[in-house]
């Protein structure tokens, strides 16, 4: 494996949900143990299961790994680490401040953002305190710090009373707003990171075309502030072995990968870069993590590897949520979920399906990587497609701030707000008041949206009274009894329908529970889950790996069904790409449509 071999102090594993980064970190952690080296495994993921990969308790603290000579381990808790954050941030002020301004820090320290900035206050240390790893030759972490994160952390900062003030716009700085004495230890920690000599980011992905766009915007934005030296895995690739028997799945999922492949984003191209394949069994225990990265036979010998799947799970096709969708006749239905889920595909199939009924329907979408000519392949009666544009939207919105709040300001005033607006959670909001634009016509019509606003830009929103809050002052003030804004229309079930959208996996499953908690917050109740992509709704299958993989769902389903979810469809992995009409409404009606010939591998 390109990864392993000399490897640097500092290893990073990063990417979206579900896509193996804790196995990989795991296997990685015993093979250089079984080295010889002192090797220290963090994990700073919320949906972390190190200590149910290794069958003992870790948590928050150096703890030796038992069955592993020269391995210890630690696992960061993010929710802890943030409501610690939250309580030295907000306790100071507590009764100092008006009780409404203490409620606008406490709303805008309640999202994802202080969450991520949290973890890595928590394990700068480890990057930077030499005291903290020095009995350590590697320390491997699970789930590195997003470009997100670490581009909050670059604004230059000048963050004294900017909450008490900043009353009438949305801002990533609250959570910033503890970090001022600290901000030497993160400059040192970011200088790490940059540094290959010290640290080698190890980016993880799936053969699929969704996660390997995902993956090319992660390598970029990493490498736009000076993270550069990347590594590429393609995590649990189908190995060619499996379609030797001519089994309908198997072949289409060789197809399928091989044709994601084929059109490796070109940025991902000249990285170095491993296949590891796809294992038949759980990632759990140390035989298995030995095998994850070790030879045939080391598979061989996993216990369990030969278990059997159950029953199929009896849940509804995509197309019966349509059916409850057409009962208002029109609306806004918005698709919220991690990357490389499938939300776009999965969007233009219920576009597809409503148009085909004969309903007016515009579909939308903001996502860079997005694709809906493509996945539409022609046009539709009934159906309009359009594009948000996020940087021309971001561009907009930040120059009308300058132009309103900035107009007044003196010379430090303005360079303060314009750090606010190099914000990443700028282009959040400018792409929400895009979207507010459209959410009108869903009065009259079907607005499907890809790629909507996340839980934490719109807790921001409604915190700070940027839009909802200031149209209801203007309002009273005017002596308008009724008035709508986008978020007491997105808060409005009969108006709004939240699709959440995930896999048959434990992260995603995790994370998709994380957005609804968001969402919860900010007012907003999902109406549905989808699972994508999933193996157990698709027809039987020969090959005994997919058979175990299919079984390995099922826990995952059940609790989408029994724990998350009033409502669920459950959509089948698919023969060929879902592109064009037909392929969209087989989708929704839960089949599959026989593949296209086989591309060649690279």
């Amino acid at each position: 494996m390109r990864f392993l071999d000399q490897p640097p102090r500092f290893l990073f594993f990063t990417g979206k949900g579900g896509v193996g980064k804790t196995s990989l970190a795991c296997a990685t952690a015993i093979r250089l143990a079984g080295l010889g080296r002192r090797v220290l495994l963090v994990s700073t993921d919320p949906a972390s299961n190190v200590a149910q990969v290794f069958e003992q308790p870790i948590g928050n603290a150096l703890t030796p790994i038992a069955a592993v000579p020269n391995l210890s381990a630690l696992e960061i808790d993010p929710e802890a680490a943030a409501q610690a954050y939250r309580d030295r941030i907000v306790g100071p002020v507590r009764g100092v401040l008006p009780d409404d301004v203490v409620r606008g820090i406490e709303e805008q320290l309640s999202g994802a953002c202080t969450t991520e900035i949290a973890a890595f206050d928590e394990f700068t240390g480890l990057l930077t305190d030499t005291r903290l790893t020095d009995g350590f030759d590697h320390v491997i972490f699970d789930t590195a710090p997003t470009g997100h994160t670490i581009r909050l952390l670059q604004l230059p900062g000048a963050w004294s009373g900017f909450l008490e003030n900043n009353t009438e716009g949305a801002s990533c700085l609250g959570p910033l707003s503890g970090l001022e004495t600290q901000r030497e230890q993160y400059a040192a920690a970011v200088s790490a990171l940059a540094d290959p000599a010290r640290t080698r980011l190890v980016l993880v992905a799936r053969a699929q075309a969704s996660t390997l766009r995902e993956v090319a915007r992660t390598h970029a934005e990493l490498a736009a502030i000076g993270l550069t030296r990347q590594f590429l895995v393609i995590n649990g690739v189908l190995p060619e072995a499996e379609g030797a028997t001519d089994d309908a799945l198997a072949v289409a999922v060789l197809r399928r990968e091989a044709a994601a492949l084929v059109e490796l984003p070109e940025a991902l191209r000249e990285l170095p870069t491993d296949h590891v394949p796809l294992m038949p069994f759980n990632l759990v225990g140390l035989p298995a993590l030995a095998a994850l990265l070790g030879s045939a036979a080391a598979q061989d010998d996993v216990p369990g590897a030969g278990a059997s799947p159950a029953g199929r799970p009896a849940l509804p096709k995509l197309a019966s949520l349509v059916d409850d969708l057409a009962q208002d006749g029109h609306g806004l239905v918005m698709l919220m979920g991690k990357g490389g889920v499938g939300k776009t595909t999965l969007a233009a199939a219920i576009a597809v399906e409503l148009a085909q009924r004969g309903f007016a329907v515009h579909l939308t979408t903001s996502d860079p990587a997005a694709h809906l000519a493509e996945t539409l392949e022609g046009s539709l009666d009934n159906l309009t497609v359009s594009r948000i544009d996020p940087q021309a939207e971001t561009e907009r919105y930040r120059q009308h701030v300058l132009d309103t709040k900035g107009k007044d300001l003196d010379a430090r005033g303005r360079a303060v707000l314009e750090e606010d607006l190099r914000s990443p959670c700028t282009e959040e909001i400018a792409v929400f008041q895009a979207f507010s634009r459209i959410i009108r016509e869903a009065g009259r019509k079907f607005v499907v949206m890809d790629t909507a606003p996340t839980g934490h830009t719109l807790l921001l929103l409604d915190a700070t009274g940027a839009y909802h809050r200031e149209i209801a002052r203007n309002m009273d003030k005017s002596g308008v009894q009724h008035f709508t804004t986008p978020m007491m229309q997105l808060q409005d079930p009969k108006q709004t329908k939240v699709i959440l959208v995930t896999l048959a996996e434990t992260t995603p499953v995790l994370e998709a529970a994380n957005l609804q908690a968001d969402l919860r917050r900010a007012g907003i109740e999902p109406w549905a889950w989808v699972i994508n992509n999933s193996l157990a709704a698709a027809a039987r299958t020969e090959s005994k790996l997919l058979a175990q993989r299919a079984t390995r769902e099922w826990p995952q389903i059940a609790a989408v069904r029994e724990q998350h979810a009033k409502r669920v469809a459950l959509v089948p992995v698919q023969a060929a790409e879902p592109i064009g009409v037909a392929r969209l409404l087989a989708l929704a009606e839960g089949g599959t449509v026989a593949p296209a010939a086989a591309p060649s591998h690279p």
